[in-house]
């Protein structure tokens, strides 16, 4: 074996002590990117879905579609409650819970066509077929609306999906999430859809036109029974509005309803007198029926503002409140147009038989006195023996009135109809034997009190419409005007659940204790 050079022995016994080290030294760590979080992403995905279907709506969302002689748009909206809403300018807006879905129609109409418009006025018997024809224009224009919001909200979640993440494949899934969930909320408003909601819209805008576009109450009773044609009607007597344009037509009651005016808890403001007289005038109210608390101290000095009572030209049925006193109901039966309602007594007057207790607590300081309770219901107990007086007698009572509605409850079973007030907010409510207690908000809208909170308290009335025949509520029109410095108006139409489609009222008032049924039909 051939020797190895000394010099190269040594190197080679030196270099893997050198290199040996190098194999030991640590490397450096490589730390990967951290991925965003799941739930991050899908949220950002939803955001964009939202967004996009948003924007496609609003730009590319809208149908012009004619409906009979006008001209509308329709759009879908973003909604928390869904529903619809139909303005009508200048009139308004009707607002209908017509369904339930993060969806709302919005109907604007825009203008009445001049020709179509001159067409019906030249041929006044096309408007027989004119619902027919709105029927179907609806129809149509719902349709094209539905296409039109599937493409607008595919185009603009994936246009969206694309300006953010710059990835086809993405910007399509966004697309296809927005159609999803379109569909989602039109699946949601077909299982929720509610085909009476047009028999009690919420009407806002001008207080004068609400009940000509409404409609009256045997009308509705009558022909509403299904919702495309209750929604053609009502684009007829728009049409008929648009037609005057001068003044807006007068609201023509039908002449086989006792119209009943119920105010309450007017506390010494005197502007109630001139909203109270409007609305004697447009509704025209064959009588006033006033639940108490018409005054604030009850001192002789306020006798005063009693006095445009005098100018209604109607009845005028009033039971003292809390905050009336014996000198101020001495003070109103000195006058001839009204009748004090006290101590279960009844009377008749324009066709209808009330009677009524005053209350019996006289508190003008808002005191809580105690026992109050217990003298309220006593008050209701000698009211309800009146009333089963009267019925005994052979002349029962249709409406009863107390001031407040502990005592008002105690008349379950006794009457048809029980009006109240005190709690300043309106409201009604089916008693256990069958009594609807009907409960009227503050008329003089709190009076001083209005200014007490953050917001001023509104002016609220009731037009109660009886059937002349059998003296029951048919339907009633709950008034909201804005309070102190407010410029809003709302009326709300309501029917009696007799007078529902499909129900079948008793053939006559049933008698205390076996309150009418109405049986509806499926």
């Amino acid at each position: 074996m051939a020797r190895v050079p000394a010099a190269l022995s040594t190197m080679l016994n030196r270099t893997p002590n050198r290199i040996r080290p190098a194999r030991h030294r640590p490397l450096p760590r490589l730390e990967l990117a951290a991925r965003p979080r799941p739930w991050l992403r899908a949220l950002g995905l939803t955001a964009v879905v939202l967004v996009g279907a948003w924007l496609g709506l609003l730009i590319v969302g809208n149908v012009r579609a004619p409906v009979g002689p006008m001209d509308t748009t329709m759009a879908l909206r973003p909604s928390v409650s869904g529903g619809t809403k139909i303005n009508i300018s200048p009139l308004g807006a009707l607002s209908l819970d017509s369904h339930i879905a993060p969806v709302r129609l919005d109907v604007n109409v825009d203008q009445l066509d001049p020709e179509r418009s001159q067409a019906l006025v030249d041929h006044p018997e096309r408007l027989s077929g004119l619902q027919d024809e709105v029927a179907r224009d609806v129809e149509h224009g719902t349709l094209d609306l539905a296409v039109r919001s599937c493409v607008a909200v595919v185009s603009g979640a994936t246009a969206l999906g694309l300006a953010v993440y710059r990835r086809p494949r993405r910007a399509l899934t966004a697309g296809g999430l927005a159609l999803a969930l379109l569909a989602a909320s039109g699946a949601s408003a077909y299982a929720t859809w509610n085909p009476k909601s047009v028999l009690e819209p919420r009407f806002s805008g001008l207080l004068s036109s609400a009940p000509s576009v409404v409609g009256n109450a045997r009308s509705i009773v009558t022909e509403f029974d299904v919702y495309q044609k209750e929604l053609a009607r009502l684009v007829t007597n728009v049409t008929k509005l648009y037609d005057v344009t001068s003044t807006l037509p007068a609201y023509r009651p039908d002449p086989s309803t006792i119209r009943v005016l119920h105010v309450s808890d007017i506390h010494l403001n005197p502007a109630s007198w001139k909203i109270i007289g409007s609305l004697v005038k447009q509704y025209q109210v064959n009588v006033i029926v006033d639940s108490g608390d018409t005054m604030d101290h009850g001192a002789a000095a306020e006798n005063g503002f009693l006095d445009p009572v005098r100018d209604l030209g109607v009845p005028y049925v009033w039971v003292r409140g809390n905050h009336d006193s014996r000198t101020t109901q001495r003070y109103l039966e000195r006058m001839k147009n009204v009748r004090v309602l006290d101590d279960g007594r009844a009377r008749t007057v324009a066709g209808l038989r009330f009677a009524g207790i005053g209350d019996p607590q006289f508190t003008p300081d808002r005191s809580v006195v105690p026992g109050s309770e217990a003298s309220e219901e006593l008050a209701g107990a000698r009211l309800a023996s009146a009333l089963r007086d009267q019925q005994a007698a052979g002349t029962p009572v249709d409406v009863a009135v107390a001031h407040e509605p502990s005592a008002a409850r105690e008349t379950d079973g006794q009457v048809p109809l029980v009006l109240c007030g005190h709690l300043h907010h309106e409201g009604t409510e089916m008693l256990p034997y069958g009594t609807r207690l009907r409960m009227e908000g503050s008329t003089g809208g709190s009076g001083l009190r209005a200014v007490e909170h953050k917001y001023p308290a509104p002016i609220e009335a009731s037009i109660l419409y009886f059937d002349r025949d059998s003296r029951r509520l048919q339907a009633w029109d709950a008034i909201r005007l804005g309070g102190l410095g407010l410029t809003t108006a709302e009326v709300s139409r309501h029917l009696a659940d007799e007078n529902q489609p499909g129900a079948t009222r008793s053939p006559s008032p049933s008698a205390p204790g076996s309150p009418g049924t109405a049986t509806a039909s499926p």
